[in-house]
């Protein structure tokens, strides 16, 4: 069983997934569109797609198209899902969800209404860290889990600039200002990927920009904002707490690794930072670093990669770790482009398995809004200089 698929916005992200979907057996044909005529056109060629769309709205009344997926600005994303799921397609999106509380309430009750597949393509689900993390989990090993950590520690000047302006046009700081916390999904995703629970409450502080040259600047804003760095604790159900933080001003090697996490329970814990994990108990510290390291799958100079700021192309490049169960994956992929630590293989795979047999992907509606949604109220109490707020949620998914 096969299906065919339109991509959604042929920015510096898109193209890598679309050879991915284009490779998979279980789709047939893959389609692209964008608001620039001209980079669709050119992504068809590059990657041999079936054809390109004038439009997403032309892309939706096509008969052509089974399902979509969306790679467009990240502020866009809930109510471009919301469209194509009323026009009968399938959707898988880019990370985050939405942008508000309204908007995820939206894509759940429309994903509810039709029956359609949705899936939010969060690269920490299959995080090595995470991936390990739930492994140990499902085991017992931790003990009880009382306390996590997650970061997404990416400085703007290693490549989000040249991403920026290359998304934004004339206009770029605009929207290069968009708040950290509403991009929570790497952070909060690692850590309740793994620790199968989720945020109550929050309380969130946010540092105001200091660099001066226009971005994270409340007067050139999109957002109305100028926050570059923030912190979040999350209490969650069940007892426990986990902390995120989301910087973009950082003296960090964010091309090393991005995203980190650390899992503290009553029997074990474990930590990561940029060139190390650590598994650690009463007995001792176990060095799991090899076991978490993925392999790139290709040179940062490959030519595909020649429009991604050098500072950017680690995350397009890596291979699968040691602790990646690949044995599900089409052999189509063996020899194909990776990235963000091995997870866009998994991801796609899982939006494809999910569509063809009708069954919820790993990261449903439901999962994508716990994702999400404490990152929205976390920038809230942030602004409200870290009043706690309790997080709503929308409960589980349901039972197929």
């Amino acid at each position: 069983m096969t299906f065919s698929l339109g991509i959604v916005g042929a920015g510096q992200f898109s193209g890598q997934f679309a050879k991915l979907f284009l490779a998979h057996p279980g789709v047939s044909d893959v389609y692209v569109t964008d608001l620039l005529p001209e980079r669709a056109g050119q992504l068809a060629a590059a990657e041999g797609l079936t054809g390109t769309f004038p439009s997403y709205e032309a892309m939706l009344e096509s008969a052509a198209v089974d399902a979509v997926a969306i790679f467009t600005q990240r502020w866009t994303h809930g109510p471009l899902v919301v469209q194509g799921l009323n026009a009968g397609k399938h959707v898988y999106s880019a990370v985050p969800m939405a942008i508000t509380t309204e908007e995820i309430a939206a894509v759940i009750d429309t994903v509810k209404a039709t029956g359609l597949t949705y899936m939010m393509g969060e690269t920490s689900q299959y995080n090595p860290a995470t991936v390990h993390a739930r492994n140990q989990i499902a085991e017992g090993a931790f003990g009880r889990i009382f306390y996590a950590e997650g970061d997404y520690v990416h400085d703007m000047d290693l490549g989000f600039y040249e991403a920026y302006q290359y998304s934004g046009g004339e206009n770029w700081r605009a929207t290069a200002s968009y708040p950290p916390l509403l991009y929570p999904t790497h952070s909060v995703g690692g850590v309740l990927g793994a620790w199968q629970t989720h945020a109550v409450s929050v309380s969130a502080i946010g540092v105001v920009d200091e660099r001066g040259d226009g971005v994270f600047d409340k007067e050139v804003s999109q957002f109305g904002n100028d926050f570059s760095n923030a912190t979040a604790l999350f209490e969650v159900a069940g007892g426990g707490s986990f902390r995120t933080n989301e910087f973009r001003r950082v003296g960090y090697p964010s091309h090393i690794r991005e995203s980190r996490f650390r899992f503290f329970g009553t029997e074990a814990s474990m930590e990561q930072l940029a060139t190390v994990a650590l598994w650690q108990d009463r007995n001792g510290v176990e060095d799991i670093s090899e076991l978490l390291e993925p392999k790139p799958t290709m040179s940062p100079d490959d030519p595909s990669l020649q429009h991604i700021a050098p500072d950017l192309r680690a995350a397009f490049t890596s291979g699968s770790a040691l602790v990646h169960d690949r044995s599900r994956l089409p052999r189509e992929f063996d020899n194909l482009h990776n990235g963000h630590e091995g997870s866009h293989h998994f991801l796609v795979d899982d939006f494809v398995t999910a569509v063809n047999t009708r069954t919820l992907p790993s990261v449903n509606a439901w999962v994508a809004a716990r994702y999400t949604l404490p990152g929205i109220i976390a920038h809230e109490s942030a602004l409200r200089g870290g009043a706690r707020l309790e997080i709503p949620d929308f409960g589980d998914a349901p039972e197929a």
